[in-house]
């Protein structure tokens, strides 16, 4: 493992002032200041995925990065104030763009419309995020020829990004939350790059689950396989009046159907994602979720989909069939992959409006939606014992 040495320098300038300094904490005097640091870190011929240099403020963190990583360092991006953010990433198509988005938990459709101004602190976090791994956003035709590549085979040739001030501007269950999402995408592969984070919190190392850590405070190199802690939710069913809190992250605008049930979820006592079902029109003892929403600082770690399939194997155990029908990237991709849901129908223009028969009614008219039925919790069970 190689160890890198800098030597920072800059000049000190003479002056009373910088003189009366000296002689009261004892300053030596020099036409230079210098700093020396020094850090082991693993080769980048090494099979790694995911790094993390962290330390304390002026331990040089970001000056090993810069003196090892060069132009991998990300330095920024000059987002503009008159468009969108999903029309600032470049020359991606959309579909790559909205799963970018999607892979580091930035999962509003409201928000992608905005400015990045606009923004909230951890959605801007998010985008920079985004933006940095767009190097690593992987083709359709990538995925389908390599949908789960082994480590060694993931990182031969896939691109390096360095964040430095990783998570710095945001609170720690965003930094901690964001941590855990980047990790996802990337060991997932659903982000084709190796990706190191340059911090001075600690707090992130087990939500991030690096494959190496060098802390600046000693310069050495630890090898790690940390665990991400587990994500504890509480469902409760709860009043019409939590939806407002959740409606301006929903990326469809209608209001609640007078027939709703209604469930919130709580993680850390802190109430992180709705859901909301209502009956089927025509179809006696089934229901279908209308609403699945987490807030934007807890994306990425999959509290909606765990949530959705709470509240649907409550339904279940009511002796009750629930579907979803959706069109969000994430949605549709969790229901494909797992055996609790069951492909029911494609619809590419939608289902047939229905606001005719219930007050409030927003259905998927004009969209391409996907329906899945849940099949409960024994279904996964069965198809293990098959």
């Amino acid at each position: 493992m190689p160890t890198f040495e800098v030597t920072a320098e800059c000049p000190v300038h003479d002056s009373f002032r910088v003189r009366q300094v000296a002689g009261m904490f004892d300053v030596p005097l020099s036409r230079k200041a210098a700093s020396v640091f020094r850090a082991e870190l693993p080769a980048l011929a090494e099979p790694w995925q995911i790094g993390l240099i962290v330390g304390p403020s002026g331990s040089g963190k970001s000056t090993i990065a810069r003196r090892v990583f060069g132009e991998q360092l990300y330095a920024g991006h000059a987002w503009p104030t008159d468009h969108a953010v999903i029309d600032a990433m470049g020359d991606l198509p959309i579909k790559s763009i909205t799963g970018l988005f999607t892979s580091v938990g930035f999962s509003s459709p409201p928000s992608w419309i905005k400015p990045y101004a606009v923004l909230s602190n951890g959605e801007q976090f998010r985008c920079d995020l985004a933006r940095a791994l767009s190097v690593g956003c992987a083709s359709e035709e990538t995925a389908a020829t390599h949908p789960s590549p082994s480590l060694s085979a993931a990182t031969q040739d896939d691109p390096l990004v360095v964040f430095d001030e990783f998570t710095s501007v945001v609170d720690r269950n965003v930094a901690q939350v964001g941590s855990a999402a980047v990790a996802k995408a990337i060991r997932s592969s659903a982000l084709r790059c190796r990706f190191v984070a340059v911090t001075c919190h600690y707090d992130i190392a087990e939500w991030l689950t690096p494959d190496w850590v060098v802390d600046m405070a000693t310069g050495q190199c630890q090898r790690r396989s940390l665990r991400r802690p587990e994500v504890r939710l509480e469902l409760f069913r709860c009043h019409r009046r939590a939806w407002d809190m959740f409606a301006p992250h929903h990326y469809l605008n209608g209001k609640l159907a007078p027939t709703a049930r209604c469930f919130l979820a709580l993680w850390r006592g802190v109430a992180v994602g709705f859901c909301a079902t209502i009956p089927l029109i025509g179809r006696r003892g089934h229901w279908r979720i209308t609403r699945v929403v987490t807030l934007p600082d807890y994306q990425g770690i999959g509290i909606g989909m765990r949530l959705a399939e709470g509240v649907a194997q409550w339904h279940r155990d009511q002796g009750l069939r629930i579907n979803i029908t959706a069109s969000h990237p994430s949605v549709l991709k969790h229901c494909a992959a797992s055996a609790r849901w069951r492909l029911v129908r494609l619809l590419k223009s939608g289902s047939r409006n229905a606001r005719a028969f219930i007050h409030n009614y927003c259905g998927s008219s004009g969209r391409a939606v996907v329906s899945f039925e849940y099949l409960g919790s024994d279904a996964v069970a069965g198809r293990q014992h098959a």
